[in-house]
């Protein structure tokens, strides 16, 4: 049974063991126990799965970064597609709070149902999200300007760029990852 599960790590090697107790036990059993096909099979099978050892590490070896760079591209896709909710949300929060404008708050957006679940508490999908850089138009008036940022909680490995918006709608990158390099000096998103 043991040599037929050769997908859970190392079970191999308790097929070749316990294939030899068994085949040793019915050895000294003098004909009493049978199994003689059985246990060899579990052995055979076991030692099968040791050259099977380097071809499923290559094949992890090549599959593992595979996935990983797939994973960091759904997540920076997930990223620019909040940031984009998040503009939306800024520009409906302006128009239903005129004598306010824009929020610098992920807090007054899900109060105000504009966004939901992991987004309003600031992260979602590996990407940490900030609502930053609200300013007045004049003194005591409504905010016309803010900033949303999402960066990679770690660089690298939940994503590689950073994505930014403000009130132009345009969504910015940084590819080095960096939140204020994307807000100084970002290219725009192609």
């Amino acid at each position: 049974i043991c040599g037929l599960l050769f997908f859970i790590p190392l079970l191999f090697v308790a097929a070749i063991v316990f294939g030899h107790l068994a085949l040793s036990d019915i050895r000294k059993s003098a004909g009493r126990l049978k199994g003689t096909g059985l246990a060899t099979a579990g052995l055979m099978l076991g030692y099968l799965w040791i050259p099977g050892i380097p071809i499923f590490l290559i094949l992890a070896a090549i599959a593992i970064p595979n996935l990983l760079r797939t994973r960091m591209a759904a997540n920076e896709s997930s990223a620019v597609g909040a940031v984009r909710s998040l503009v939306v949300s800024e520009v409906t929060y302006a128009s239903l709070h005129p004598h306010q404008g824009y929020t610098c708050s992920l807090s007054d957006l899900a109060q105000a149902a504009s966004i939901r679940g992991p987004l309003a508490s600031g992260q979602k999908n590996g990407y940490g999200f900030e609502l930053t850089g609200c300013s007045a138009g004049t003194e005591g008036g409504a905010n016309v300007k803010y900033q949303v940022v999402a960066y990679p909680l770690i660089v690298n490995q939940t994503g590689v760029r950073a994505f930014c918006s403000d009130e132009s709608d345009l969504v910015r990158v940084d590819s080095g990852g960096s939140a204020r390099g994307c807000v100084e000096n970002g290219s725009l998103l192609q």
